[in-house]
């Protein structure tokens, strides 16, 4: 067999299978011009001829969401009108069709988007706070004690900023009140959020972490947010204000490395949870392996004095789970389930 032309089939499969999620997951538009950019690789064009030999694994290393932000990344700053005409995030019309400005694009724009699949995928989707609170809260109340936020893969730090926003649940409403950003309509079923919860120490790492402050930065997050989805592009404004005024702290490190150091000696009276969300698929098997003994070394070590929990919210089928981990004792629980931008929280614990 071709191995040349088995990793075209690759390649054209996970534009077809990006273009049936974006679709399911509320983006017509890109649902669409992934058809057009389906076509245009099928037929030998610009993106076949850009995403050859990018990747053996094109779903994992997301090859073609970092073709979509290259060029979104373009229309929002003003390179690419004619995308930008198209693109609602941009003042655009979503009803005009995009594949033809956007492969013209990808000719006329050859050097930045070659540049842009150079980037990895980083949303930091701050929709899937609504999933996380819940937990946060559920090691608040189960340990008695201030938090010491260690996060995994948190890309610009804003969901280390997660007890600064505001959610309206529709049984409970908490958080700041002047919050710039208010999470609202996106639980099925909400948890109890009504005790108060403080955080002692806050910190995450990444291997390529954003600044959410320079506009550089806020640029590369704003260009991988889907262009007709307004409604996450103004969390995502509203979270960078946020962070302007509480700079998060992204140490630049691998996870598991990380986390072997932050976790070596238990901190008495605070409850150390490490949490993260849709980051283990991207991580390498060796930093995953490092990062589960961590874990399993740290909880060896929890006491009641220096609890430790995992809180994490990754794939599980079309939803994500939203499971606890507790140290001491290592019980483990799906506290819910949800979309994967944090939308349809079913909270069954």
């Amino acid at each position: 067999m071709d191995v040349g032309a088995g990793r075209d089939r690759d390649v054209l499969e996970a534009i077809r299978s990006q273009g049936r999620a974006c679709a399911n997951l509320g983006s017509p538009l890109y649902g669409r011009l992934l058809e057009s950019l389906a076509a245009d690789h099928e037929a030998g064009g610009v993106v076949r001829d850009l995403l050859r030999g990018r990747s053996d694994r094109p779903v994992h290393d997301a090859i073609v969401l970092r073709l979509l932000g290259a060029v979104h990344r373009l229309a929002l700053d003003g390179g690419a009108p004619d995308v930008a005409a198209t693109f609602p995030s941009c003042g655009g019309d979503a009803s005009l069709d995009p594949g033809p400005p956007f492969l013209a694009a990808l000719h006329a724009h050859r050097h930045a988007v070659e540049s842009g699949l150079g980037r990895t995928v980083q949303t930091n989707e701050v929709g899937r706070a609504a999933a996380l609170v819940g937990g946060f809260a559920e090691v608040a109340l189960r340990g008695g004690l201030p938090l010491r936020q260690r996060e995994v893969g948190a890309s610009s730090g804003l969901l280390l900023n997660w007890d600064r926003y505001r959610y309206e649940t529709g049984t409970h409403v908490w958080g700041p009140s002047d919050s710039p950003l208010v999470l609202h309509g996106l639980w099925r079923r909400p948890p109890r959020l009504h005790a108060p919860v403080t955080v002692a120490d806050r910190r995450g790492c990444d291997v390529a972490p954003i600044d959410p402050i320079s506009r550089e930065g806020r640029l590369t997050l704003l260009s991988f947010v889907w262009p007709d989805q307004l409604h996450r592009l103004e969390r995502l404004r509203a979270a960078l204000d946020v962070a302007a005024a509480h700079p998060p702290v992204v140490d630049r490190a691998d996870a598991g490395e990380w986390l072997e150091r932050e976790l070596t000696v238990p901190t008495p009276g605070v409850a150390t949870v490490v949490h993260h969300s849709i980051v283990l698929q991207y991580l390498p098997r060796a930093s995953f392996d490092r990062l589960r003994a961590a874990l399993d070394a740290a909880g060896a070590r929890a006491t009641r004095d220096a609890p430790l929990a995992w809180l994490r919210m990754e794939p599980a089928g079309v939803r994500a789970d939203i499971r606890l981990t507790w140290f001491p004792g290592g019980e483990e629980r799906v506290l819910g389930t949800t979309g994967y931008h944090g939308q349809d929280v079913d909270w069954t614990a």
